[in-house]
């Protein structure tokens, strides 16, 4: 009897022992804010997303003018881990890197969508200007811009090519303004409508002299 009560003592001062472990483990974890990371399925696909605005297969020009904004914007597709930040950036031919949005290009890893105002970018950046060329838009998550492709997490897109271009200011004619292949063309309009009533001339002349030698044979 005395050994069975030893037993079942030790066993519940075992399970006491446990629990309250369990209660301190848990404690600090909650202290520590650490959360259980999430599970990627085996054999899941690397996440990825499709740019939908403006369409990947269209040739795309957009003005670097007041008033004048772009909307690029993606869906996703096999995303297991949702990235803490997105960062958009455009690429220019020149090796420049400029980032897109309103926010120096990073927004949160749910959005599916940035406005850029490229003329307000220009303004505020006139040490690394955009230039008329085109552009390369990278998008990628927490892993960076050359991030290996992984299962459930987001792989880097750089799919899409756009330009830019500035354009010129309107000159009234009464500024002054001149064209300056229109001089030369105005003569050779001249010359070119007259030409018209030349043919008919020779025309009705070849006509005259073959009715004249018709009546003389006759």
């Amino acid at each position: 009897m005395n050994r069975h009560f030893d037993l079942q003592r030790r066993q519940q001062n075992g399970n006491a022992s446990a629990s309250a472990s369990a209660s301190v483990s848990g404690s600090a974890s909650l202290v520590n804010g650490s959360t259980p990371l999430p599970t990627v399925p085996i054999g899941a696909q690397a996440g990825s997303l499709t740019i939908t605005m403006p369409p990947i297969q269209s040739n795309s020009f957009y003005k670097i003018a007041p008033s004048e904004y772009i909307t690029f914007g993606w869906n996703f597709s096999s995303i297991v881990v949702t990235p803490t930040a997105i960062t958009v950036a455009a690429v220019g031919a020149n090796g420049n890197t400029y980032p897109v949005g309103p926010t120096d290009g990073v927004i949160p890893g749910t959005a599916q969508s940035v406005v850029w105002y490229p003329y307000g970018y220009q303004t505020a950046n006139p040490s690394l200007p955009l230039v008329q060329a085109s552009y390369t838009l990278h998008i990628w998550g927490d892993g960076g811009p050359s991030a290996f492709p992984s299962p459930g997490y987001l792989a880097p897109n750089s799919q899409l090519v756009f330009a830019m271009y500035t354009p010129q200011a309107y000159t009234p004619l009464t500024s002054g303004w001149q064209c300056a292949g229109c001089s030369g063309a105005l003569p050779q309009l001249k010359i070119n409508s007259a030409f018209p009533g030349v043919v008919a001339m020779i025309v009705i002349i070849l006509l005259s002299g073959f009715t004249t030698l018709r009546r003389v044979w006759d």
